[in-house]
């Protein structure tokens, strides 16, 4: 084989790599009752459970760059394949709580350490003129990886076996490690970094991947502020935070370069990816969540609705990439039209009633599918378009960061509404029933589908009636909150579509850029 062409081998081993870790998170998150079953966990132990993994990402996205640096990218990353492997090795059969938990910190490390990768390997190997396919490939770990994992949640917990959410890593990762050690070029290990190494600022990102992490994952279930835990993370993290951003603008090699987002296009690019991670990551899983609780279907029965928008993005990515690699082609206007697709697909869903199905939510999501592809891969050009490649891992380290804190923020987001809005709806649903009991819990003939659960002298219409009602009227709360969830989410779509109508500058095109030059 030509040897140019072995990097792009090497590259293919990362993309295999990110795909496996990512679908670790994703498939994790969505069997973790199953899991926590398979594991003889109770409630509690199973939230610190996630709670531990998303802080060990945060930590690995912003200590990666430096690391992919200091020890070479073949090595890192071949370093990152074994970080993957071992722990899904030993997960499905560990009952110690503190090795589980400690297990399940090394594979948030590995999921961590990948997406940064992925986008540094990228940058590297590709030139110019092919470039955006390379940032097509990294836009996979936010839009086509998260969308694919409900296939391979209802393929394993209910076909299959629960174990196997952690087992299908080991061949990804096998093949991944094969394929790096072929392909990846070997640089000079740079281990003189290690006496310039930012460790104060290390601490204090650690400590605010810990506290912040924690607070997310672990707030609703402590009732928050009323809580002495949640209150303490809470001030940590509001300490840390500035003293990090005032670490990183004076270390001499920095973890975070923070003079980066001086540039309009890469703050751009930083606070949007930021923001779209949250509403990409519950674009399909709020549907997903409408035919669970309401409509009684089984993962294995909900992939059709994911799988339409990961197949879709196979072929929307590159679709972008080969137009935004035409000079006439704006980017920003590009961006908008997405945001304006993703805004059209969150309001149509917001009209769910109980009546819906799965049919209803196929246009939405192609809607969506079409949408994130066409926000994502301009935000990325615009911002990696802004950085010389020397600064190519200060750049990842502070794009990725953000974007793993997002990944958390998301389900935060969602249970808050749902603590909030799902309160109020069924306040108001229970105070309407109490006001017209007569006509909606003792009538005949509410309706024949749903009949009323009581007879007008107050004795059960039917053995399991009144059991019945009370779960129709849950499925109505259920509708009302979600399609609040979509609202709230077609807000943040609207602040992304300002943003892009005042932040960003004209880019061109990388081969564009280099033609020029």
């Amino acid at each position: 084989m030509d040897p140019s062409k072995r990097p792009l081998i090497g590259l293919a081993g990362v993309i295999t790599l990110a795909m496996a870790t990512e679908l670790n998170e994703q498939v994790s998150a969505q069997a973790l009752p199953n899991i926590i079953g398979g594991l003889g966990m109770s409630h509690d132990p199973g939230t610190w459970f996630t709670s531990v993994f998303s802080s060990a990402v945060i930590m690995g996205m912003a200590i990666a760059p430096w690391s992919a640096v200091t020890f070479s990218l073949r090595y890192f990353a071949l370093f990152v394949c074994f970080l993957g492997i071992a722990p899904s090795v030993f997960i499905p059969f560990t009952d110690n709580l503190t090795l589980l938990y400690g297990l399940r910190v090394f594979q948030g490390l590995a999921t961590g350490f990948t997406v940064p990768l992925l986008m540094t390997t990228a940058l590297r190997v590709l030139a110019p003129p092919i470039r955006l396919y390379g940032l097509a490939a990294y836009a996979t770990t936010a839009t086509f990886f998260p969308n694919l994992s409900t296939a391979f949640a209802g393929l394993w917990t209910d076909l299959v076996a629960w174990q196997f959410v952690f087992f299908q890593s080991i061949p990804l990762c096998t093949l991944a490690a094969l394929l790096i050690w072929y392909g990846m070029p070997q640089d000079p290990l740079r281990f003189e970094r290690f006496a310039k190494f930012d460790w104060r600022g290390a601490l204090l990102v650690l400590t605010i991947a810990i506290c912040t992490g924690t607070m997310l994952e672990q707030g609703d279930r402590l009732d928050w502020f009323n809580s002495n835990l949640i209150c303490v993370l809470a001030l940590a993290s509001v300490v840390a935070i500035p003293l990090l951003v005032l670490n990183e603008w004076h270390h001499e090699l920095p973890l975070f370069k923070i003079q980066l987002l001086a540039r309009r296009n890469f703050a751009y690019g930083a606070i949007t990816l930021f923001v779209f991670v949250i509403v990409a990551s519950t674009g399909s899983s709020l549907p997903a969540a409408f035919l669970q609780e309401v409509a009684g279907y089984r993962p294995e029965q909900v992939y059709l609705i994911t799988i339409e928008v990961a197949a879709l993005q196979l072929i929307f990515l590159p679709l972008m990439a080969v137009v935004l690699n035409w000079e006439w082609v704006d980017s920003r206007i590009v961006s908008f039209i997405g945001m304006s697709l993703v805004l059209t697909a969150c309001i149509g869903d917001s009209f769910m009633t109980v009546e819906w199905n799965r049919d209803e939510f196929y246009l939405w999501q192609g809607l969506q599918a079409l949408g994130d592809a066409m926000i994502v891969m301009p935000l990325l050009m615009m911002a990696t378009n802004s950085v010389i490649p020397q600064e190519g891992p200060f750049a990842s380290g502070l794009v990725n960061t953000p974007r793993a804190v997002s990944e958390t923020i998301a389900p935060w987001l969602v249970e808050l509404v749902h603590r909030w809005r799902g309160g109020l709806h069924s306040n108001r649903l229970a105070d309407q029933l109490g006001r017209e009991r007569f006509r909606t819990y003792q009538a005949h003939g509410v309706s024949w589908q749903h009949p009323a659960p009581l007879l007008p002298n107050g004795t059960p219409a039917a053995p399991g009636s009144i059991a019945g009602f009370h779960q129709e009227f849950a499925k109505q709360a259920a509708v009302l909150t979600l399609s609040d969830d979509f609202l709230v989410f077609s807000g943040l779509i609207v602040f992304l579509m300002v943003l892009v109508l005042t932040l960003p500058q004209r880019t061109y095109p990388p081969r564009i850029v280099l033609a020029k030059k």
